[in-house]
């Protein structure tokens, strides 16, 4: 038996409506005394009034990650594809049988009060309206699971949806390497309850031998490191292992040799590469919008645009010990149930560090995601 939809008051952003009163009064009194006594002289704003922020709608039970509702659509008259890509207004959404649409996006969508910044990503889950031979209107956002998001002028920007892995990329030089970044990466992936990966790339320019201390941190805790070099091929044949039929999302830097990395991957890509700034010893975008690749080996990659900063979304101060593996351990025996593992007396995770039992380097960056600097 089929569930009825229910009724539910939704906020909406300050563009819903146009306003009902002209701004020109002074310039249309000036040209005709008349008019101004049919002006309309107040404003009601109330729960059915036009300037009111609040509309019914109508919607299913679940409500998709980082939506407020999610809407009742009938599914008859609708197609269920995955967004390959987000390119303007437009999102290229692929069917189960390989077809492709260019679709935009239903007003209502775009205008509901949440706090995404943008409404698409690439990965998402779709149900849209066929118009045309190859374009749709995409009417309802499927429920997410895998997200990587990160915060962008104090909203949610959703960089991916839908992803099994994360494959965090870093390069041992040309640009350096930030450990730091990867920690944010590591955090933010396991708010998302996705899986990371770390790959270095670019071992050819450095000593392996002095990589190790690096890997050896993250290995303890778990996260799968490899070492690998796009240039020479050196751990590439690894890599394909562990993305075949899984969905994955790369993320990273400028310039660390994500697509670099795809095309020895999958040869055919043909993705576009470029060499870094010799002056400022940062990536150029090659990338510039997160991309859905389908494998031959099964499953796909999402090759996301270089991040130079990242700055966490929806994670206070209070969680971020707890998105830290190695300090999770260490937090239950702090003399203080609120402990913030900074100045406090009888801290377990300062006396771990030490007495070298947890990474001092590891430690800094906890306090900096804590303090709120962000890479």
């Amino acid at each position: 038996m089929t569930r009825k939809p229910r009724k539910v008051r939704a906020d909406f952003r300050k563009n819903r409506t146009p306003r009902p009163r002209k701004g020109d009064l002074t310039r249309r009194h000036s040209a005709d005394e008349a008019a101004v006594d049919d002006a309309a002289r107040d404003e009601r704003i109330s729960g059915k009034g036009e300037l009111t922020r609040r509309r019914t709608v109508m919607t299913s039970d679940e409500a998709p990650a980082g939506n407020a509702i999610q809407l009742d659509v009938d599914l008859s008259e609708c197609l269920g594809g995955r967004v390959l890509r987000v390119q303007g207004l437009l999102s290229e959404v692929e069917t189960a049988d390989h077809r492709r649409f260019r679709c935009a996006t239903r007003r209502i969508l775009k205008t509901l009060s949440t706090d995404l910044r943008h409404v698409v990503c690439a990965g998402d889950k779709v149900q849209f309206r066929p118009a045309g031979h190859d374009e749709g209107i995409i009417e309802r956002i499927e429920p997410r699971h895998g997200v990587l998001s990160r915060a962008s002028k104090r909203r949610q920007q959703t960089i991916v949806a839908n992803v099994d892995q994360l494959l965090i990329v870093a390069s041992t030089g040309e640009p350096p390497l930030k450990p730091n970044l990867i920690d944010r990466f590591l955090v933010a992936a396991e708010k998302g309850g996705i899986r990371s990966i770390i790959v270095i790339n670019k071992i050819d320019l450095v000593d392996p031998a002095d990589l190790q201390p690096l890997i050896g941190v993250y290995a303890q805790m778990g996260y799968p490191v490899i070492p690998v070099s796009a240039a020479q091929g050196t751990g590439v044949a690894r890599l394909r292992r562990m993305l075949a039929g899984q969905a994955t999302a790369l993320a990273g830097q400028s310039g660390v040799g994500k697509s670099s990395l795809l095309n020895a991957i999958e040869p055919g890509l043909g993705l576009r590469v470029s060499h870094i700034s010799v002056e400022t010893q940062k990536g150029r975008h090659t990338t510039t919008t997160a991309e859905l690749l389908p494998l031959a080996s099964g499953g796909y990659v999402i090759d996301t645009p270089g991040i130079r900063q990242f700055q966490l979304w929806d994670v206070s101060p209070e969680e971020v010990a707890g998105y830290f593996r190695d300090l999770r351990p260490f937090v239950s025996h702090c003399q203080f149930a609120d402990c913030t593992h900074r100045h406090e007396e009888e801290c377990a995770v300062k006396n771990a560090v030490a007495d070298d039992l947890l990474d001092a380097r590891r430690y800094e960056s906890y306090l900096a995601i804590f303090e709120g600097d962000y890479y």
